[in-house]
């Protein structure tokens, strides 16, 4: 491993369209090698992505610029197939490597970079179901503490192409310090966040 230029717990640098499309690749390399280890996985799920997203607090480090990164949590969401569900205790992990973002004090001798986790679920949706509806179905009336934690922060779309970088803002009043949930607001690129 490589001498880390920057330990912190939070990197607060802005995160790029250059490094959400590294994000992305990291989560495209690590679901062809899942599959390729468990056949029965590449079967039921292979075709049944419905979109992949960078979500939690780099999600919404990216969106506000003020939040900072611990560490890049990526999502592969699936339609669900109906025999079983997507394995939701399965997680990948994946180096960012030597960057600007630096490394976490406690995965100094992990990784070179910032620890990018790599997450999988499987929602109730059908396989042709639009990201932005499927999310919010899963996301606005949470009935798993996944969906509970997710649906504080931001959602940076990354896949399919045609929504790279929309933003989805589930949360965004607070009252009496709780988050009050509401519609989402698909947001295209950062720039139009206001």
């Amino acid at each position: 491993m490589a001498k880390k230029p920057n330990i912190s717990k939070r990197s607060y640098e802005k995160i790029t369209k250059a490094d959400l499309k590294k994000l992305l690749s990291f989560a495209q390399e690590d679901r062809k090698k899942f599959f390729s280890k468990y056949p029965r996985w590449k079967k039921l799920y292979s075709d049944r992505i419905i979109c992949i997203a960078l979500c939690q607090g780099a999600a919404l480090h990216y969106l506000d610029e003020k939040n900072g990164v611990k560490d890049f949590d990526v999502w592969t969401f699936y339609s669900e197939h109906q025999s079983e569900p997507f394995p939701y205790r399965r997680m990948g992990h994946a180096d960012f490597g030597p960057s600007k973002f630096g490394c976490h004090p406690d995965d100094i001798d992990k990784f070179d970079g910032r620890c990018v986790d790599l997450v999988g679920r499987s929602l109730k949706c059908s396989k042709n179901a639009e990201p932005v509806k499927a999310l919010h179905e899963y996301l606005s009336n949470p009935k798993t503490k996944t969906a509970a934690e997710l649906s504080k922060k931001a959602v940076i779309l990354l896949y399919p192409q045609k929504y790279f970088c929309d933003i989805l803002v589930f949360y965004r009043e607070i009252v009496k310090g709780e988050r009050k949930p509401c519609f989402p607001h698909l947001i295209h690129g950062r720039d139009n966040y206001n």
